[in-house]
């Protein structure tokens, strides 16, 4: 009976460890299959600033500093998208950018946010239709993701900077609320009150834990703070990134892994990257190599702008300012 009842339980173990593995594997095959990807390498060939980033080696922290354009879309594919204000139709805009430049050790890293209003020279950029957009000097930003996608997004951000960027990360509406309801919501302070027509957004001055779709309307509101413009927006966004990570950090994440695949699943059903960046390994590597990276060691800064001489609704690089800027995340 002994020998009969350690062989059922036997048994019994090694069926639940072969579902537990079946279950493991679909939910790997899940995520890494959630995740959509540009050919950004191959699109931009050789047109594009040095790549800085020594070759990969046996280290477990990647060697080198690390530049990864990050964008919040407005596109207006999907019915979720749609209800939070991306509208109709199957195009968008880059309604948030921001460069993350990791240090060689991944012990530090600077956010450096573009305003989407901010006018460049707009380089032409291929479609994959295999046409090109048209480059024009004084263009806003936010038109490069617009007419050519992440590729032009990518490239008119290079041309800008003269930064390569090493990879790509975009994350649409849904994603982002998404993502705040999976870690809790996030806690922000307001310094004043905020009743926004467009976002809908209505908060006293004080301190609240805002949903997903309420995190979302304040990453987008920008009239009723300061002077209306995209910099108070930037200014509400930053905050809005550091309140995420804090979240993160502090959660307990990692050790509840029901949860934690919940986020994850969001997160990958969310995003678009670079080919780098299109599976669930290369992700896990990268956040891996993240693991000595605190909250307190993210600096958050705003690309140095002035109001455009010729249309005070835009703004321009500021000089020499946004060079030094650029020059010290090379």
């Amino acid at each position: 009976m002994r020998t009969a009842g350690l062989r059922t339980a036997g048994l019994v173990l090694a069926g639940v460890l072969v579902l537990a593995g079946a279950v493991a594997g679909w939910a790997y095959l899940r995520l890494d299959g959630n995740i959509k990807s540009v050919d950004i390498d191959q699109a931009l060939g050789d047109d594009r600033p040095p790549r800085r980033t020594p070759a990969p080696s046996a280290s477990p922290v990647p060697e080198g500093p690390l530049n990864i354009l990050v964008l919040g879309s407005d596109t207006r594919s999907g019915a979720e998208n749609a209800r939070l204000g991306g509208g109709d139709g199957g195009g968008g805009r880059s309604d948030v950018t921001m460069i993350v430049h990791l240090d060689a050790g991944r012990t530090s890293a600077t956010v450096v946010s573009i305003p989407r209003d901010t006018l460049v020279d707009r380089p032409s950029c291929p479609l994959p239709s295999g046409g090109r957009t048209q480059p024009r000097q004084g263009a806003m930003f936010n038109t490069a993701y617009e007419l050519g996608g992440p590729v032009c997004a990518v490239k008119t951000v290079e041309r800008l900077t003269d930064i390569r960027m090493d990879h790509y990360v975009e994350i649409d509406f849904a994603g982002f609320a998404a993502l705040v309801d999976a870690v809790g919501g996030v806690t922000v302070t307001t310094e004043q009150d905020i009743d926004d027509e467009d976002s809908h957004l209505r908060l006293d001055e004080g301190t609240h834990l805002l949903d997903g779709e309420q995190a979302l309307a304040l990453a987008r509101t920008r009239h009723g703070i300061g002077d209306g413009s995209d910099l108070g927006r930037i200014g509400l966004q930053q905050q809005l990134v550091e309140a995420l990570l804090e979240q993160i950090s502090s959660g307990g994440l990692f050790t509840d892994p029901a949860r934690l695949y919940r986020i994850a699943d969001t997160v990958t059903g969310s995003l678009t990257t670079d080919t780098g960046l299109d599976s669930l390994g290369e992700l896990t590597d990268l956040g891996g190599s993240l693991a000595g990276l605190s909250a307190d060691r993210v600096e958050t800064v705003l690309m140095p702008v002035v109001q455009a001489p010729w249309n005070r609704n835009r703004v321009v690089a500021d000089e020499p300012e946004a060079e030094e800027l650029w020059e010290s995340l090379r």
